[in-house]
């Protein structure tokens, strides 16, 4: 039977890359994104727009009847629940789910940061992975196969490290390598594994947001931040999570996959 995964943030960037090569792997896919644009949903302290509801849509179509959209904020449980119970209720199981939906804000020293930004960070980035894994992992557990099951957080370079103007958004990131690592480790003897994948400078909007915080009018600053010279591509990251979704990446499991480019920070 064919394999079924959730992914979160999947309107574009690196989870629209992911669903995509999850569609190249022969899963069926369930893609969830807030298509909040930058309208009044759109969490406090963005200075950029979301992804919207035509870039969801235009994503689907490229996968007719393997790709189900499905609009919902990671902030809401609820809606995270509906989109689990979609992905039981049409394809009849649940393999993988990948919490990429993410958001950036920043720019100043951490105590000029508001209270509100940083809330922000913590409910979009934190408890949106936290939500993500508490409606996802008890579908896998009881599914038909949950030794092939698999749970990966897109982390960050900025999880492991500390960046110039940036703690908010580290401290959130260092949050979803403790919650994944601590996840993987209740999940022993259930066959259901969990990773955190850490990806580098990626050519997406979030970096361009981030290039904005910096004051920098070409993204292209970051790639001498990494030993390869280059920014990444969102499907590199891409590649690397859908092995984490396979049976074979379970090896992973408990640890952070680094995909960083060799980033010194």
């Amino acid at each position: 039977m064919r394999r079924v995964a959730l992914v979160t943030g999947a309107a574009r960037g690196i989870g629209a890359a992911t669903v995509r090569a999850l569609c190249a792997d022969g899963f069926a896919v369930v893609a969830v994104d807030s298509c909040a644009g930058d309208g009044p949903e759109r969490p406090v302290g963005l200075d950029y727009p979301l992804a919207d509801r035509r870039e969801l849509e235009k994503l689907c179509s490229e996968h007719p009847g393997q790709v189900v959209a499905h609009v919902g904020d990671v902030r809401d449980r609820g809606a995270l629940e509906e989109a689990a119970a979609l992905a039981v209720d049409r394809f009849g199981r649940l393999d993988a789910a990948v919490a990429a939906a993410a958001v950036i804000c920043g720019g100043q020293p951490l105590w000029e940061v508001p209270e509100a930004h940083l809330r922000t960070l913590w409910d979009v980035d934190v408890m949106g992975v936290w939500n993500t894994a508490a409606v996802c992992v008890p579908r896998m557990l009881g599914g038909p196969d949950p030794s092939g099951c698999r749970f990966v957080a897109v982390a960050s370079a900025a999880g492991t490290r500390g960046l110039f103007h940036l703690a908010g958004y580290g401290a959130a990131k260092h949050a979803v390598i403790g919650l994944t690592r601590g996840l993987a480790a209740d999940l022993t003897g259930t066959g259901v594994t969990a990773v955190a994948v850490s990806p580098g400078s990626t050519r997406t909007a979030m970096l361009d947001a981030s290039a904005a915080l910096y004051g920098l009018d070409d993204v292209g600053s970051f790639a001498g931040a990494q030993l390869n010279g280059r920014l990444i591509e969102p499907e590199e990251i891409a590649a690397v999570i859908a092995f984490c979704c396979s049976r074979q990446g379970g090896v992973a499991n408990g640890s952070v996959m680094c995909a960083e480019g060799g980033f010194r920070g």
